[in-house]
């Protein structure tokens, strides 16, 4: 069954160290993608959702546009970062990792999330909706976003490790009838 992604109900953030003694955090504010929940069969759902990586808010602008620059993101040259299911492992009925591939500056890595799902609901509208919540961690040096800068006081800048928290909120997507 396809399912559309409520955008004012979804989000997509990340942390990562600064200065080796802070967290900076972030999130991404346009994402678009296909869902393809299998309610019956969890296993068998599919993802693809694609990030626009010009929307990056740190709420620091001179950080975002360092992070759309070349020496991390390059935006103008990779607009994008797409992420598509290989497979889904269920634990139990409300627990599982989603893993695919991620790609960031034409570089794909597989990477593992942890979901939970957090059940269905009907909306007072009518429309019925699903709840993920996601998360994982990645080493931004695997897809090429290298850029740093030694500290005086030992260590470095930007940690290398980003922590991902997704938050997706679906609706079912009703098939027309026939007249």
């Amino acid at each position: 069954m396809s399912w559309q992604i409520d955008s004012s109900h979804s989000h997509i953030n990340f942390t990562a160290r600064h200065m080796m003694i802070s967290k900076v955090r972030g999130s991404f504010e346009s994402f678009s993608g296909t869902v393809n929940f299998d309610e019956e069969n969890p296993v068998n759902t599919t993802v693809d959702i694609v990030v626009d990586l010009t929307s990056i808010n740190t709420k620091d602008a001179q950080r975002d546009g360092h992070l759309k620059s070349p020496d991390f993101f390059d935006v103008e040259n990779y607009p994008t970062m797409q992420f598509v299911s290989t497979r889904v492992e269920q634990d139990d009925t409300h627990n599982g990792r989603l893993i695919g591939n991620l790609t960031i500056k034409g570089v794909t890595h597989e990477v593992a999330l942890d979901v939970e799902y957090a059940g269905v609901a009907k909306s007072p509208w009518g429309t019925e909706s699903a709840g993920f919540s996601a998360t994982g961690s990645l080493n931004r040096k695997d897809w090429g976003l290298n850029w740093n800068q030694a500290l005086e006081t030992g260590g470095v800048l930007v940690g290398d490790k980003i922590n991902i928290e997704i938050e997706l909120e679906l609706v079912k997507v009703t098939e027309a009838q026939p007249a």
